[in-house]
């Protein structure tokens, strides 16, 4: 059984996609970012970043492995199971040098781009204009490389299951999916399987909390007003 701390943004899906695709058996543990769930002393014990996910393995064999960063998670999953990562050098960097593509571009970029096209209490033209055409460039970046790969390292990887819980929120980074057919055809591929599908549902009845923030979530889920409990 595998702990899994979660909340359902696109790096908390990004996990039980994973968990799904592999068949491995775990338990959503709801942390409410926007209640501040993720600065409890409890949960800082788990990740030191106050961020989720992050995930408990107690089926290791010996001590129960605390993991947190969903690259990381991501990796060790394929590590335990011998799935969706390569074991040869030159695919494993293939899908890696993705993956960290999109844990330190896509992912805070499409972030970004929500906070201040939809999040902000003040509307900043610049930062909004800045974070959208990044956003646009970096969907740029992987068209060209599905171009010509029909995943995004070549086959399906923990890549794919990286990115494509960001892309699913297009529209709220002020894209459109037909500028980037590429993209599109791979959104839909990837989408139909049932492994993706059962991993982008899992807590699904934790979505409407989301959606429902006072200013002071915003705050406490953002870092804005000050030092954080």
């Amino acid at each position: 059984m595998i702990d899994t701390f979660f909340w359902p943004t696109g790096n908390g899906k990004k996990i039980t996609i994973m968990l799904e695709e592999c068949g491995l058996d775990y338990r959503l543990i709801p942390i409410n970012i926007g209640k501040g769930d993720q600065h409890t002393p409890e949960f800082l014990k788990i990740s030191p970043n106050n961020k989720m996910p992050a995930i408990i393995d107690h089926d290791t064999g010996g001590e129960p492995l605390v993991i947190f960063e969903s690259g990381a998670i991501l990796t060790y999953l394929a590590e335990k199971t011998g799935r969706f990562l390569p074991a040869d050098v030159v695919g494993r960097m293939r899908v890696m040098q993705w993956l960290f593509w999109q844990v330190g571009g896509l992912g805070p970029m499409c972030g970004q781009a929500h906070f201040y096209l939809h999040y902000a209490s003040e509307k900043v033209p610049q930062a909004m204009e800045r974070f959208q055409k990044e956003v646009a460039r970096l969907y740029g970046v992987l068209d060209r490389e599905l171009a010509t790969n029909e995943f995004i390292a070549g086959e399906y990887s923990i890549a794919d299951m990286a990115a494509w819980p960001w892309i699913f929120r297009y529209d709220w980074q002020g894209q459109d999916l037909d500028d980037f057919p590429n993209i599109k055809r791979w959104f839909d591929q990837v989408g139909a399987r049932p492994g993706v599908q059962r991993g982008a549902a899992a807590g699904a009845e934790l979505a409407d909390m989301s959606r429902q923030m006072s200013e002071e979530d915003k705050a406490l889920l953002f870092g804005l007003g000050g030092k954080q409990a």
